[in-house]
């Protein structure tokens, strides 16, 4: 009884003793694990930028997949924060690829424009300024208030109407509409700011 009270219980591997592991033994049930601690986390990313639960399941899976060949690939020193990163990137290219989406003018001006998505099919130039434009796009995009960010998502990657998003988030369609013109001027402002450093 009283080794018992002082006995340990093993301690469960950390996060990068199952990335190691996965990377000397190519063992899939290290990754397995890892899709247990995290499942739910990644799901809850590509919620954020899917427009439908079955998507985001379906994005899920394939972030867990494409490890199987990145993990062996990438030095990680913090796997929560690269498997966000994974899975968030992975979302946007999803919607990049979708040939249909809206072009997203921050005003009337042909020169100052983002565009949300597009075929990828354009030259390694043409392809790295979009990169450019994305990443720009989403650090103005964090730096909104939540509920501009959330709107703005909402009316231009989903393409919804004001009054789907208004059903969606309980906000009137008067303070829908109000949240996405002031997100979207507070975007330019951004854009306009910080568009030459890119």
């Amino acid at each position: 009884m009283f080794l018992k009270l002082f006995s340990k219980t093993p301690k469960p591997p950390s996060d990068l003793e199952l990335v190691q592991r996965y990377q000397e033994t190519g063992d899939l049930a290290y990754i397995g694990e890892l899709f247990e601690r995290y499942t739910e986390i990644v799901f809850l990313v590509c919620r954020k930028y899917l427009p439908d639960e079955d998507s985001s399941k379906d994005a899920t899976m394939q972030v867990f997949e494409q490890l199987i060949q990145s993990l062996k690939k990438h030095q990680i020193t913090n796997f929560k924060s690269w498997l966000h990163v994974t899975a968030k990137n992975h979302c946007l290219m999803q919607l990049r690829a979708q040939k249909s989406k809206p072009t997203f003018s921050l005003d009337a001006e042909p020169n100052l424009h983002v565009q949300f998505s597009n075929s990828l099919h354009h030259s390694n130039g043409e392809t790295e300024a979009r990169e450019q434009e994305w990443q720009l796009l989403e650090k103005a995009l964090d730096g909104l208030p939540p509920e501009q960010r959330f709107c703005l998502e909402l009316f231009y990657l989903q393409e919804k109407s004001y009054s789907q998003i208004a059903e969606q988030t309980g906000y009137d369609v008067n303070r829908v509409r109000s949240y996405i013109q002031n997100g979207r001027r507070n975007l330019k402002i951004y854009v306009e700011k910080h568009h030459d450093a890119t």
